[in-house]
């Protein structure tokens, strides 16, 4: 049976959906472990156990958050080199693809990027074109590194839970010699909202919002969305970059997505078109997101949604 390795990065309290989705995965192809690196809570670790996790890597070193990617992907080599393992599997995130990368330079593996789905026998399903098509890929090196989109897949628990014992495993002595340190952090404030990435309901907002976010907010809030953004509008400096959905940005796939002021250019829709339900309102009649939306309403932001969330305010007494 194939050993799989799933890298948790600073898994907090409870487990991200996109965490599960990479040990539902692991467990598809073989035998699940993990190597995390940050604070593991109680809640977490349960979690690992209920989806089948055999093993728990963690760095003697402890943190490794003092540093850039470098000192990662060191360790998670060495969890690699321990574990046996002939897959390894990370998040898509623009890290974990540098974490990929500078993994594969010291395993002399083949990696494969913006994967959506895994085959059991190893064979990596990836998106290319910014969505459009779906090609297929393996590694042929003994060892292969994947990095999985979030919201590829449903996340199940294992049929029996396990008991993960943990290793410690020792940093390579060169790893953070030539690693760049951080020497500062601001701390983000909550928005009390749900993970764009993980979010059931999403309403996002571009160009058309014309740097007034305040409709779009009221609405996700009442719907107890994320807020997500085009990247016309992140660029503008109207939201952070990270509500950017779209091939350069975060890859959402909810239950209701909510578009307002998008155009919906195809690297709009590479991170989005998998939603279940898309609601599109734009005074563009011809604007090309009413080709994907389930249902449209070609009229001005500014009134449909502050029209939308009075109705909700009225239909909640």
């Amino acid at each position: 049976m194939a050993k799989v390795l799933v890298f948790l990065d600073n898994p907090g309290a409870v487990l991200k959906k996109s965490s599960l989705e990479l040990l539902t995965i692991a467990r598809s192809l073989g035998e699940a472990t993990v190597a995390v690196n940050g604070e593991l809570h109680g809640d977490a670790q349960a979690s690992l156990a209920s989806y089948g996790a055999q093993g728990l890597y963690r760095p003697s070193a402890g943190s490794l958050d003092d540093y850039l990617v470098g000192p990662k992907a060191a360790f998670l080599a060495a969890a690699a080199a321990a574990s046996e393992a002939s897959v390894i599997l990370t998040e898509n995130s623009s890290e974990g693809k540098e974490i990929a990368a500078r993994l594969g330079i010291r395993l002399g593996a083949g990696v494969i990027t913006d994967v959506v789905a895994v085959d059991p026998d190893g064979t990596a399903h990836k998106s290319v074109l910014a969505g459009s098509y779906v090609t297929t890929a393996r590694a042929t090196t003994p060892v292969a590194v994947l990095t999985v989109k979030s919201n590829s897949i449903t996340p199940e628990p294992a049929v029996t839970a396990t008991a993960p014992a943990t290793i410690m495993v020792d940093l390579p002595a060169d790893a953070t010699a030539a690693s760049a340190r951080v020497t500062a952090r601001s701390e983000k404030a909550a928005s009390g909202r749900p993970d764009l990435a993980d979010a059931r309901i999403v309403v996002a907002g571009g160009r058309g919002v014309d740097g007034n976010f305040g409709p779009v907010e009221e609405l996700a809030d009442l719907l107890g969305a994320a807020v997500g953004a085009s990247r016309a509008a992140t660029d503008a400096g109207w939201i952070g970059h990270d509500a950017q959905i779209g091939q350069t940005g975060k890859t959402v796939s909810p239950q209701l997505y909510i578009s307002a002021g998008i155009s919906g250019a195809i690297q709009q829709k590479a991170g989005m078109q998998t939603a279940k339900v898309i609601v599109a309102v734009n005074k563009d009649a011809e604007s090309p997101v009413f080709e994907i939306a389930d249902f449209g309403i070609v009229g001005d932001l500014f009134q449909v949604l502050p029209q939308a969330a009075e109705e909700i305010k009225k239909r909640r007494g």
